[in-house]
């Protein structure tokens, strides 16, 4: 008889970090556990998830392998450490320990927020279910995360929940790891969780939680605004197919023009308000739910996309059609869908998409509280939807496009953020390091450990509220990971707010390392960073403003980089801003000062664009003046400003009414230029105003740049470029159908004609497409072909806005490269 073989018995600790905590992390242990036999414990600290496991070795192994190539669908592993080591406690089974905690820097991830899964959707169906209709269902793969933390570990006592006790069956969920809601901090359900109030006129309302949802959808059918409390904010909605009520919204919030995001009630539904491909469809319906841009559904693309549902007679189930002063002008629409049990049982019983914008003043936080809500936008809103769970840390929507099938965050927040990047180095070489960011689209970054962590969206810093907000965000961030820098990396500009509170701070706090980069360059390397590339790049980072050499703003730059330095390849020459940022308010002085170089005053005031002829001659002569004299200007070379210039010379603007506006309304009218055919074009030509010579409509096509050398740098010429544009308006009758959709399509395509030109002197070095004017669709896309069809490699931003929003985190890149560099010198030495 053979002799009785025995199994090896042995343990192994491990240690899990990244997003492992608030993702069903323990209960997918404890059930792979409980699966292949093994004993032990599995713990949430500051640290991440520690498990011990003790049983045979071959099924510990397997249990690693498992847990590495299948986690938790929410949960994201950055680093997973185990060691064997000797048994002294046998356990008898598996067991979920309660959290710990320590005053040591934590390592764990906070988890965004994410959208209310399918399962808990069904429940809310279910007559039978304690969650029927309850506008708070939430399980493991669901629901609030970030905006509801206040401490790590994430525990229930530790979150904005910690004040509603559970009712026995939310409890015996909660503690049942084979249960879809084991540990999940909001659980909760009508008979223990949050509750709706309704306040019409600032005055509460007597009605119970589960009506309130009925009366908001009659306030909203009678074309009221309603503030309603999300996950991260309120918003205020009005029904976004009655343009009266979409105007009241504009009028009583000072927001004329800029364009307001819509909740769809279903996918079914946001495909009768916007075109898009499947990627994009996949991006709307995606977990993060983000506001998507799209291209607005019109009648001839109705056609195409549905061509049945235009010989259908119209009925009360017609497509809902959008208001047109929901996003006057342009030819995208921001769509997004449901994201909490609140938002869907609102959509469901109104059945028509929503006007869903932050409620917030012009350049100030998004507002978190009923209190807050009255005080600032009481004269706005005719009702408010309020409960109570508190906001622990305000957070607004993601906002994303898809250009050829490739995501771009513009605005990183809800579902994405806050973002958690391994940056691949070495801890021990630096000490933990904040970056401040940029003025506008502001975020903060922090490294420490393995891990960088790039804050949610807290937006333009002009204001006292807005800077407080900015303080606050920090305090949130060093709360969570038990933080305090050693270093502070901010932008060279110093009158930035950032840059002012990391002067203050180092100020007060001894042995504070301070480090600056220039804005561009940041650009470049949150790119970079994105992809963990330490080597050179051709950059090209363009935007609006931002500091460079010898006060110059610039924003054309063309650059080889690599984590330690640039050099300038390229640029756009110089023009005025006359009266500094009186020029970007009023863009029509930056054409003038384009138009100066080339024109008299007399020949200017004749010529045919609209923001032109509203000023008197004396006012041209003046700015002239103040143009010759250098009186109160500030050169810049920045692309966007060109193309405000370029929006004015083709009255499409006269003022700047919020940011981006002109790059939105050229890329308008390029996409009308896809659909002109050759029988539109302008017969007649008109030469009444410059020279004798009629211009050919179809010179259009032939826009181009003009770059000259000079001191080993291209030039590409501004001025040449609106010497061509103005002769083209100045000779053309019919603008209207032709020529602005034409040269809109042409500058352009003379854009990243220009990058392509300067791309293929540098094939070996991957291209970087950084700054706020690559989120212009047309413009990306073009350049995206381009180095496709020359084979030439594009790192992709990923999930790192491409705006100022990722400014931190290239500064975070450059000052811990920085750290490097001194800990490779001293190794040398």
């Amino acid at each position: 008889m053979a002799p009785k073989t025995t199994t090896l018995m042995c343990q192994k600790r491990l240690m899990a970090k990244g997003i492992v905590q608030g993702v069903g992390f323990r209960p997918f242990v404890y059930r792979l556990a409980d699966e292949l036999k093994l004993a032990g414990t599995v713990l949430n600290d500051n640290q991440g998830v520690e498990i011990v496991l003790q049983g045979e070795s071959a099924k510990i192994d397997l249990f690693i392998a498992r847990l590495q190539s299948s986690p938790p669908p929410l949960a994201r592993i950055d680093e997973l450490v185990f060691v064997e080591e000797p048994i002294s406690t046998t356990f008898d089974h598996f067991n979920i320990l309660q959290s710990e905690t320590s005053d040591s820097q934590a390592i764990v991830a906070v988890s965004a927020d994410k959208s209310t899964c399918a399962d808990c959707l069904t429940e809310m169906q279910d007559k039978h279910n304690r969650h029927y209709l309850y506008p708070f269902t939430n399980c493991t793969n669901c629901g609030p995360r970030y905006t509801i933390i206040k401490h790590l570990p994430y525990d229930r006592h530790f979150t904005s929940m910690a004040d509603f006790d559970m009712c026995e069956q939310c409890a015996k969920a909660y503690h049942d790891p084979f249960d879809r809601r084991y540990h999940a901090q909001p659980v909760s359900c009508n008979h223990c969780g949050p509750q709706l109030s309704l306040y019409v006129d600032n005055v509460q309302v007597n009605c119970q939680s589960t009506e309130v949802i009925t009366q908001t959808v009659t306030l909203l059918n009678q074309g009221k605004i309603v503030a309603l409390k999300g996950l991260g904010g309120f918003h205020l909605v009005c029904d976004a197919t009655n343009d009266a009520a979409v105007i009241t919204l504009r009028k009583r919030k000072h927001r004329p023009a800029k364009p307001l995001a819509v909740m769809a009630a279903n996918l079914e539904q946001a495909k009768h308000l916007a075109v898009g491909t499947d990627v994009e469809w996949q991006v709307v319906d995606s977990a993060e739910k983000p506001i998507t841009l799209l291209a607005k559904m019109t009648r001839s693309l109705e056609a195409l996309v549905n061509p049945d549902l235009l010989d259908r007679q119209p009925s009360k189930d017609a497509r809902p059609v959008l208001a047109k002063s929901v996003a006057p002008g342009i030819d995208r629409i921001g769509i997004f869908l449901p994201y909490t049990p609140l938002h869907h049982l609102l959509l469901q019983q109104f059945n028509k998409p929503i006007v869903a914008t932050s409620a917030n003043r012009s350049g100030e936080p998004i507002i978190c509280s009923l209190e807050g809500i009255i005080s600032q936008l009481g004269h706005v809103v005719d009702a408010i939807v309020d409960h109570n769970r508190p906001i622990a840390n305000a957070c607004d929507d993601s906002v994303v496009q898809v250009i050829n099938d490739q995501l771009q965050v513009i605005r990183l927040a809800r579902g994405y953020a806050p973002l958690t990047l391994a940056h691949g180095l070495e801890p021990s070489n630096f000490e933990p390091t904040l970056a401040v960011g940029a003025q506008q689209k502001n975020t903060i970054a922090l490294a420490f450990n393995r891990n960088m962590i790039l804050s949610p969206h807290i937006g333009d810093l002009f204001s006292l509220e807005a800077e407080q907000y900015f303080e606050d965000n920090l305090t949130t961030f060093k709360r969570l990971y038990h933080f305090s820098p050693k270093c502070i990396i901010n932008d060279n500009h110093p009158e930035y707010a950032p840059s002012q509170w990391a002067n203050r701070f180092i100020a007060q706090h001894y042995g504070v390392t301070p480090l600056s980069t220039q804005h561009h360059y940041a650009h470049i390397l949150a790119v970079m960073a994105a992809n963990q590339y330490r080597h050179k790049v051709i950059g090209f980072s363009f935007d609006g403003t931002g500091l460079g050499d010898k006060g110059i703003l610039w924003g054309s730059e063309v650059m080889l980089a690599d984590v330690n330095t640039f050099t300038t390849l390229a640029h756009f020459s110089e023009f005025k801003l006359i009266g500094g940022e009186q020029a970007i308010k009023q863009p029509v002085r930056i054409l003038l000062a384009l138009l100066f170089d080339s024109y008299t005053v007399t020949q200017i005031s004749q010529m045919p664009i609209p923001a032109i002829k509203r000023l008197s001659l004396i006012e041209l002569n003046n700015l002239h003046r103040l143009w010759l004299n250098n009186s109160h200007c500030i050169p810049c070379r920045a692309v966007g400003r060109i193309f405000d210039a370029l929006a004015v010379a083709l009255g499409l603007i006269e003022l700047n009414e919020f940011e981006g506006q002109a790059g939105m309304l050229i890329e308008a009218q390029a996409a009308k230029a896809m659909s002109l055919t050759a029988a539109t074009i302008i017969e007649a030509r008109d030469s009444s105003v410059i020279g004798s010579a009629n211009v050919d409509t179809e010179q259009v096509s032939l826009l181009s740049i003009k770059a000259l050398p000079q001191a080993d740098i291209i030039i590409w010429q501004s001025q040449e470029l609106f010497k061509d544009i103005i002769e083209i308006i100045c000779h053309t009758k019919d603008p209207a159908k032709v020529y602005i959709p034409k040269i809109c399509n042409q500058f352009i395509r003379a854009i990243a004609d220009s990058i392509k030109h300067i791309a293929q002197e540098y094939p070996q070095y991957p291209m970087v497409l950084s700054g706020g004017v690559f989120q212009n669709k047309h413009l990306l896309s073009h350049c995206l072909t381009d180095a496709e069809t020359d084979n030439h490699l594009v790192l992709s931003p990923k999930l790192v806005p491409i705006n100022d929003g990722g400014i931190a985190l290239g500064q975070l890149w450059y000052a811990l490269h920085c750290y490097q560099n001194k800990s490779e010198t001293k190794q040398g030495e």
